[in-house]
């Protein structure tokens, strides 16, 4: 039976993995090629993610596979959700993503609710309320006229940018979209009434792509170099909750899994249908990641 080789790139905020799985005879396995920190920057009180650091890593585990003479057949990135960064018009990058535990974004809730009630933003995203989500950033930049927001030709989410690095190619994968109080569940786009509340054009935002989409293959320059040829690039569940969930087996498809994520205290289920009503709002269940609803 021929031979399947999968990249994965999972990557967390304090460090990341390159895991082979390789799928033979029916068997899949799975063998952890590089591992890499992820430390945030602080420079003159903001504290920032150096994608440039990240970006290296992946160029140098692609490498690795290559001098193991592992024939790739896809590669896939899987980050933390809510971070992002700014690309220009000449497509090159505005500086590093700011990081989610930058404390600028404190109080950005209550300004913002001033704007679009706090009831309103949940009903329209299902997502809970906290201060570091991607609504309160772009909110917070705007107020402080941060520049790479005011000159950004596009916005990618961190597992989008370091795909759009390695391919040249721009998409916003759903998962992790749905981490930035900007998606609305039902439609599966995002809200022009929150997006125009923060000040950023609908048009700084990629349209929304879902899991298994290709995205392109590996640019002619990391082909070359890593010796690994321009291997596809697939937009996975880009948000690590929701690959995690997507490993679980399935008992039934309409509600198939529910766990306890001890880092927010709460019991998970998958199901197909997003919940937004006041019951929700009032237990703060979140809706993310393909309707993964947190209670």
């Amino acid at each position: 039976m021929k031979e399947y080789n999968f990249l994965a790139f999972d990557i967390g905020a304090t460090s990341g993995r390159a895991v082979l799985g390789t799928l033979k005879d029916a068997k899949f396995e799975m063998k952890e090629i590089h591992r890499f920190p992820n430390p945030m920057v602080e420079l003159h009180g903001r504290f920032y993610w150096d994608i440039y650091h990240l970006y290296t890593s992946l160029i140098e585990s692609l490498t690795i596979c290559a001098r193991q003479r592992i024939r790739l057949h896809s590669i896939g990135i899987d980050t933390w959700g809510v971070d992002f960064g700014y690309v220009a018009l000449d497509g090159s990058l505005l500086g590093l993503p700011r990081a989610y535990r930058d404390p600028y974004t404190d109080g950005a809730p209550e300004d913002f609710f001033k704007r679009i009630p706090k009831e309103e933003v949940y009903k329209r995203t299902g997502i809970q309320v906290m201060p570091f989500n991607s609504l309160f950033q772009l909110f917070r930049a705007g107020q402080d006229s941060f520049i790479p927001q005011e000159v950004a030709e596009k916005i990618l989410f961190i597992p989008d940018l370091l795909a759009y690095m390695l391919t040249e190619r721009m998409v916003c994968e759903y998962t992790i979209a749905s981490t930035s109080q900007l998606l609305n569940p039902e439609t599966h786009k995002f809200d022009y009434k929150l997006l125009e509340a923060v000040g950023v054009s609908p048009t700084l935002m990629c349209p929304v792509v879902m899991p298994g989409t290709l995205i392109g293959r590996l640019s002619e320059s990391i082909a070359r170099k890593t010796g690994i040829g321009e291997i596809p690039v697939i937009a996975v569940a880009g948000h690590d909750t929701a690959s995690a969930v997507a490993a679980v087996p399935a008992s039934s498809p309409n509600r198939f899994a529910r766990f306890l994520r001890c880092s927010i205290a709460s019991s998970d289920s998958f199901d197909n249908n997003s919940v937004s009503s006041e019951l929700p709002f009032r237990r703060f269940c979140v809706n993310r990641d393909a309707s993964l609803l947190y209670c």
